[in-house]
């Protein structure tokens, strides 16, 4: 029988080196400072449009990560909504959506405010809005309580599955749960980056609810990192990173959970992920500039709202490749109506015609210098 680090006689009291994590903390504070610095210099419309990226970023890839693939737009525009922000025409949205936003953005944008059981189960109750995880009735809004079994962590086909973690039992929840919240609203003298990383294992470790588990370990982790920069901004994506990184994220989830109290790899690797989550914030920052320099260049010049609503689309990431159908489709307008469009926007040096191939013609942003 394999023993799981709650297994020991001392769980929870984690411990780490600190000698093999002074430096690379260090690092990443300094890092960290940078980055919120250079930040709070792009000025308030920057930096809300930063932050809008970096939130759809982060909702689109948390989910990624566990498999679920989210339509882009609809993150964006649930996410804007929410915020008070004017970003032209608004996606419709589905309630998975709404629901992972919406944990997402109480997580974030109140950091500050005490971690409850009852606010976990409305994150829970908010990211499954039909009672149901695919086809299976789970229990929502409350503890799992292992009626069908003991939570696993399982791959591989029918009759071949290896189980690569299995949870406490479901009548420890709810003194492990209450030991997690005082320990995570307390006051204690760990380092709040050191705290984002130690919650995040100890969460999952728990692994409180039928599913769901990863998001919210992930909003919590967030949530320490904006109590760290005691700011509700987000200019870098840790769950973006983590995507990037998902077979080592899992592999050190494994091995730590099959370990002892000793958590210094765990913390080690996700500090690391941190600090390279802060160079993908760069790629932000520079999309960010970027459409700002773009809008400048066409101050002046007549857009009309569908034109607009589809340029934005571009800059903000446009899968595959823009036709005249897909513009109709977008504008919900005439094909008629986007040729038109599109021709004045040529004409205009905005758009440009992509070199022939394949049955339709498409078009792309013409790069300003």
């Amino acid at each position: 029988m394999t023993n799981y680090i709650y297994d020991g006689e001392d769980w929870p009291r984690l411990y780490w080196s600190h000698e093999r994590l002074e430096g690379l903390l260090a690092a990443v504070r300094h890092h960290q400072g940078r980055l919120v610095g250079r930040m709070e210099s792009l000025g308030f419309a920057l930096r809300a449009e930063a932050t809008l990226q970096t939130l759809t970023e982060d909702v689109l890839k948390s989910s990624e990560i566990e498999g679920e693939i989210l339509d882009k737009e609809q993150i964006r525009s649930s996410i804007a909504r929410r915020l008070g922000m004017d970003i032209g025409a608004l996606t419709p949205t589905e309630r998975n959506v709404e629901g992972i936003v919406e944990m997402m953005l109480d997580a974030t944008q109140k950091y500050d405010e005490i971690l409850t059981a009852e606010r976990l189960f409305g994150w829970h109750a908010a990211l499954f809005p039909t009672g149901r995880s695919g086809m299976s009735r789970i229990t929502v809004g409350g503890w799992r309580d292992d009626k069908t079994g003991p939570m696993q962590v399982v791959s591989g086909p029918v009759g071949r599955e290896r189980v690569h973690y299995q949870a406490p039992p479901a009548d420890r929840l709810d003194q492990e749960m209450r030991a997690f919240l005082d320990w995570f609203n307390g006051n204690d003298p760990f380092d709040p980056v050191v705290k984002a990383g130690m919650a995040h294992l100890w969460f999952v470790t728990i692994h409180p609810f039928d599913d769901g588990n990863g998001r919210i370990a992930r909003a919590i982790a967030d949530m320490a990192l904006a109590r760290s920069e005691q700011s509700a901004q987000r200019f870098y994506s840790m769950s973006a990173q983590i995507r990037r990184e998902r077979n080592a994220y899992y592999d050190q989830l494994e091995a730590t959970q099959k370990g002892d109290l000793d958590i210094t790899s765990w913390l080690e690797w996700f500090l690391g992920c941190l600090d390279r989550a802060f160079g993908g914030a760069e790629d932000i920052v520079g999309a960010v500039l970027k459409k700002a320099r773009f809008w400048e260049k066409l101050t002046g010049t007549p857009i009309n709202d569908r034109q607009r609503m589809v340029i934005n689309r571009l800059l903000n990431g446009f899968e595959g490749k823009l036709t005249s159908s897909k513009w109709a489709k977008l504008t919900k307008s005439s094909q008629d109506t986007a040729l038109r469009d599109i021709d004045d926007l040529v004409k205009r040096g905005v758009l440009a015609k992509d070199p022939a191939g394949g049955r339709s013609t498409s078009y792309s942003l013409v790069e300003f210098s």
